[in-house]
């Protein structure tokens, strides 16, 4: 598996991956309803390959395959952190984890934070990030709870 950069042919392999992480992983923790308005069967093509470009996600790749992906932007937020339903417990999640601490480190971004769903929250809780509070987003009138984390980073040391 190896991790690159976006490219905008890659947004329709995206929407995939995003839609089936949805759809299998997180449908364990949220209502039928709650999934459709979160990830709906078909969405503006547009307007998703603008939302990929303008987030610019890291990419997990294998065989030429879209395994999952994530961002990090430049105030360390993540945006976006999803790994294909087919492809769950296989390491892509920890490789993209692993890879943005690698970069904020490297831009000397100094915390990281993401609004979690329910169903991510534990991984996210695994490398560090804590619950600062629950909270809830709207698509359209359907609540999806969440929770915002974050982890501060500590600053890279010169020793060595």
């Amino acid at each position: 598996m190896q991790i690159r950069c976006f490219e905008p042919g890659d947004a329709p392999a995206l929407f995939q991956v995003f839609h089936s992480a949805i759809h299998t992983v997180a449908s364990a923790d949220y209502s039928p309803a709650q999934i459709r308005a979160w990830a709906p069967d078909a969405p503006d093509p547009a307007r998703w390959a603008r939302r990929m470009a303008g987030i610019q996600p890291f990419i997990a790749e294998e065989a030429g395959e879209i395994l999952g992906c994530a961002d990090l932007q430049a105030d360390g937020y993540i945006d976006h952190f999803f790994v294909a339903g087919r492809h769950p417990r296989r390491g892509v999640g920890r490789s993209l984890m692993q890879h943005l601490h690698q970069v904020a480190r490297a831009r000397g971004i100094a915390q990281m934070s993401a609004d979690v769903s329910l169903s991510a929250e534990a991984f996210f809780r695994h490398f560090g990030l804590v619950v600062l509070e629950r909270r809830q987003a709207w698509s359209g009138d359907i609540a999806l709870p969440n929770a915002r984390m974050r982890k501060p980073l500590a600053p890279e040391s010169d020793a060595g």
